[in-house]
């Protein structure tokens, strides 16, 4: 006998306590197995594939994609057993049926405002969610949205009263001798010429080509004030410019134009929702200081240049942003205490002897940090591939929370973006964060004599709490020196 199970949204790690449901890979009437992928959630963290831990077949879907749900809520119901899915309705053909265009309801006790889709019975025993309705075989594809019910098309219009039929014909037919007659709606005709005629009982026939109505649409003419000199006394094109022409002269009578809508409304979810409530905390909780140094990199770009050529590097794209790196951790174990957090609980400086290196990455999911674990104990080519491996990650909005978790120290490459400097707002829990500026060919006293060189700004963001304005500038001071002369990275290593 078939037994019913619903699967909880789980704790994904980290103490989060709500996901986005992004995108669901299974429908109703679908057969699943144990760590099959069912859905794609997002978290404040990051994007998140949870398995199933039942084998069955899917009765519902009990969370729309798009809503915010709580850990521990219910998200999908499976049947599992050996009669599992005999209950279910057959699947519906593609398309959308007179089913889908059944506006949807809110769910009892109330839904969160612009949620779509809520569990609706079916007369068969089994669930859909309203508005998706069910799908064939396929489990990677949503069905096709039902196109909206329009208030002059006659088969959309009467699509609740055929759905309330097959589900109770005689309440239906009751229901439909009782109701009052229906109101002309307004029909289209066409004439031989291609034009179209759009009348009623009471109003007069306007004869006039798509485009054409399109056009006086867009100019905000109506037709029904103009004069038509095409074949058979249909609208052209020449009488809606005229007919634009005479409109101050009060001789055509203007029909409102739409407005445009002048702002959008967004949802504050996911990883935007995270990343606005960690800068606020950090940036009114720790003192922020921030400074600058302009530095020439020229030895830096041609040891960059030299990188690519080794073996060593051969499969791995090398980048200044690698030296940078390095050249942090050399300054880091030099100053241990610019990689430190203040514990505001027990009232201490937690000093790191590790570096967990975050980067900061622009996805289309937002801003994240992840890092690179034990970055300070890596050869060169290995941070270089890591490096490689955590962008790719980023940009494919693959990275886990714990890629994201528990940073020491990080870098913002704000050169990218064409940018000379900016002030980096600190990741929570850190003492410090290094923003690397574009390489620009610039004017520069070199030896003694004006040249071209490649220069760079550096500004570094410290927790005033933890680090003083003489400890920023020392380890501001030693990264600029060693990217200005990358041999001193071995000489202090």
């Amino acid at each position: 006998m078939a037994e019913l199970k619903q699967f909880r949204l789980p704790d994904v790690g980290e103490g989060l306590t709500e996901a986005d449901i992004l995108k669901w890979l299974v429908q109703p009437g679908d057969k699943v197995v144990v760590n099959q992928t069912i859905v794609e959630i997002e978290t404040a963290k990051a994007a998140v594939e949870l398995p199933c831990p039942y084998e069955g077949v899917v009765a519902g879907l009990l969370v729309p994609e798009g809503a915010t749900v709580d850990v521990g809520t219910p998200i999908i119901s499976v049947e599992v057993g050996p009669d599992a899915g005999s209950s279910q309705p057959p699947l519906a053909p593609q398309g959308p049926t007179s089913a889908d265009l059944v506006p949807p309801r809110p769910a009892e006790g109330g839904s969160e405002p612009g949620i779509e889709g809520t569990l609706a019975p079916k007369d068969d025993g089994g669930s859909v969610l309203v508005g998706y309705g069910v799908k064939a075989a396929s489990t990677g594809r949503r069905p096709r949205k039902a196109r909206p019910v329009s208030a002059v098309s006659a088969p959309a219009a009467a699509a609740p009263a055929v759905t309330a039929a097959k589900r109770a014909p005689a309440a239906a037919k009751a229901a439909a001798a009782a109701s009052p007659a229906p109101v002309p709606v307004a029909t289209e005709a066409t004439d031989t010429s291609g034009a179209v005629a759009s009348s009623d009982s009471p109003a007069p026939t306007v004869l006039a080509k798509p485009p054409v109505r399109k056009l006086a649409k867009d100019l905000g003419v109506d037709l029904s004030g103009v004069a038509g000199t095409g074949p058979g006394g249909s609208i052209t094109r020449d009488d809606v410019q005229l007919a634009l022409g005479a409109q101050d002269a009060g001789a055509v009578r203007l029909a409102p134009v739409t407005a445009v809508a002048r702002e959008e409304r967004i949802p504050i979810r996911g990883v935007r929702k995270h990343t606005a409530e960690a800068v606020a905390a950090s940036a009114f909780t720790a003192p922020h200081v921030t400074e600058f140094l302009q530095i020439d990199i020229t030895e830096t770009m041609a040891a960059t240049a030299r990188l690519r050529s080794l073996a060593e590097f051969a499969e791995v794209r090398v980048s200044p942003l690698l030296l940078v790196a390095r050249a942090l951790m050399v300054a880091v174990a030099r100053h241990p205490m610019i990689n430190s957090s203040w514990d505001a609980d027990a009232q201490e400086i937690v000093v790191k002897h590790y570096v967990n290196l975050g980067i900061a990455a622009a996805t289309e999911r937002g801003l994240v940090v992840p890092n690179v674990k034990d970055a300070h104990a890596m050869s060169l080519p290995g941070l270089a591939r890591a490096l490689a491996e955590l962008a790719e990650t980023a940009r494919a909005g693959k990275a886990t929370p714990a890629d994201l978790s528990g940073g020491t120290i990080t870098i913002t490459n704000v050169g990218v973006f064409g940018v000379d400097a900016g002030t980096p707002i600190l990741p929570p829990g850190e003492a410090a964060i290094l923003a690397f500026g574009q390489v620009r060919d610039m004017p520069w006293v070199h030896q003694g004599q004006l040249a071209i060189r490649k220069v760079t700004t550096l500004a570094l963001s410290f927790d005033h709490r933890i680090v003083d304005g003489d400890l920023g500038s020392a380890v501001l001071r030693d990264i600029g020196a060693m990217l200005e002369d990358p041999l001193r990275m071995i000489a202090w290593s």
